[in-house]
């Protein structure tokens, strides 16, 4: 036994790196839900952010609503790209610790936040340009102010929301996925508080509208990256990989292993979210009730989504351990293991948009408003039409984990340039305008998109063999 191995061993950080060479079908479902479940419900957590000031704004009116919606498109746009960076950083620790290889985590988790924090001082520059970049787009000059003024607060949030799926890409392969579950729970909490009484002046504090969800977002996410390193520093099996010492050394080869596998993944994660920025811009050329019941269908979407990258986050653990030990069984069973039970979670979620989509979406409306039965009637078909492609979209984020386990992050990303943008935006903008579809045919678009990444990325993991994309 290696000396590193020794440490790992004395962490308690080997769990995740038990054989199961030998493990069937069965146990690699149990052992993905055991792990993705704790992530499911952090992704669900911090997406309560959002749906919370989502829900509290929509109460505001129809322009409020329509205004936070296109300024955390932009923000949640750029901010993905640097939340690429981090998922490179999952597949290296976790074949890193599959080889018992300690340096490894350490090197590939120091060199990814470097990476985040040069990005995020680059991104942060168009979000100060956010009301030039709305005026450019063409949106609405009421909607555009208040774009501006919530920026304006939640631009100083980004840089700890980045350094959060940093640390925690270092937390998932070492299992501590309950802490990530509970501490984001926390956070979530927090922020609704912060909106409750931020937004409405609420125990004597001032009404800021839409300026208080920013607050709110800022405040909740600061409490969650003060945690997150307490529990990293006070955790002996955290502790011992000292990630924050001396952190300001260059790793020079480990800063290009994570860039060469990163930017692939954030160009994917840009091209998947640019379609969903493109649409709320078409969206918004139909009006504010379309933009307004845009952002409705599309939280509710996100929410729904949060499942699958949960599973996806968990299935690039296990197939990056795998990959470590060079088994190719193992990584295989974990791979179909993590798409069937995505495959039968998807089809609940669908089904619950159409059976219910009018009570999904009244959540996000005060129905005493004027305009809110407008927004109702405008977001029913698209949530319909999005329990339609939920199923796809689930299915290409997990084998996109998949294929990140396998350190294959160059073709996906064209393959979602591809779908996206060469595909998707231009039947969405065929349908919604040229045949006059409106929303309905834009959101047509995102879902053949989505079809087309979906088949492209399964048919990629189901030839790993004859592409070469296996350990030797």
């Amino acid at each position: 036994m290696t000396p590193n191995t020794k440490a790992l061993n004395k962490a308690h950080s080997l769990r995740a790196t038990k054989p199961f060479d030998d493990m069937s079908l069965t146990g690699h479902v149990r052992a993905t839900l055991k792990l993705g479940l704790p992530l499911m419900g952090a992704h669900l957590a911090s997406m309560a952010i959002g749906v919370t000031d989502t829900v509290m704004i929509g109460w505001l009116g129809a322009t409020e609503l329509a205004a936070a919606v296109l300024a955390t498109q932009l923000y949640f746009f750029l901010w993905i790209v640097g939340a690429g960076i981090s998922f490179a950083v999952i597949p290296l620790a976790s074949s890193a610790l599959g080889a018992g290889n300690e340096r490894g985590v350490r090197r590939s988790v120091r060199m990814g936040l470097w990476l985040i924090t040069l990005y995020a001082a680059v991104a942060m520059i168009p979000l100060w340009l956010t009301t030039d970049i709305l005026t450019a787009l063409g949106q609405n000059p009421e909607v555009i102010i208040l774009s501006g003024q919530y920026m304006s607060v939640a631009i100083w949030a980004f840089y700890p929301a980045l350094l959060i799926v940093g640390l925690r890409a270092f937390l998932m392969p070492l299992e501590c996925a309950s802490f990530i579950f509970w501490s984001t729970v926390a956070g979530a909490f927090l922020n609704g508080i912060f909106n409750y009484i931020f937004i409405f002046g609420n125990f004597g504090a001032p009404r800021l509208g839409v300026v208080g969800a920013a607050f709110a977002t800022l405040g909740a996410n600061l409490f969650l990256l003060a945690i997150m390193i307490g529990y990293i520093l006070i955790r002996k099996h955290t502790r011992t990989f000292d990630i924050f010492t001396r952190i300001w050394r260059p790793d020079w080869e480990a800063f290009f292993e994570i860039l060469r596998l990163g930017w692939p993944i954030s160009a994917g994660l840009l091209a998947e979210s640019g379609l969903f920025l493109a649409a709320a811009i078409m969206m918004g050329w139909l009006g504010t009730v379309a933009l307004a019941a845009h952002g409705i269908a599309t939280q509710l979407l996100a929410v729904a989504f949060m499942v699958p990258l949960g599973l996806a986050n968990a299935v690039t653990v296990r197939v990056g351990v795998a990959f470590g030990r060079a088994d190719r069984l193992a990584l295989g069973r974990a791979g179909y293991a993590a798409l069937g039970v995505v495959t039968c979670m998807s089809i609940c979620i669908a089904l619950l948009y159409i059976v219910v989509p009018e009570g999904l979406i009244s959540l996000f409306l005060d129905m005493d408003n004027a305009s809110s039965v407008e927004v109702l009637y405008y977001a029913v078909p698209l949530l319909i039409i999005a329990s339609i492609f939920h199923l796809f979209d689930g299915l290409q984020v997990v084998a996109l984990g998949v294929l990140r386990g396998l350190k294959d992050t160059r073709v996906p990303m064209y393959i979602a340039v591809f779908s996206y943008w060469l595909v998707g935006v231009p039947i969405a903008y065929l349908l919604g305008f040229t045949f006059n579809l409106g929303g309905a045919g834009i959101w047509t678009g995102l879902a053949v998109g989505l079809v087309v990444a979906a088949g492209a990325l399964l048919y990629r993991f189901m030839r790993r063999s004859q592409l070469s994309l296996l350990p030797d």
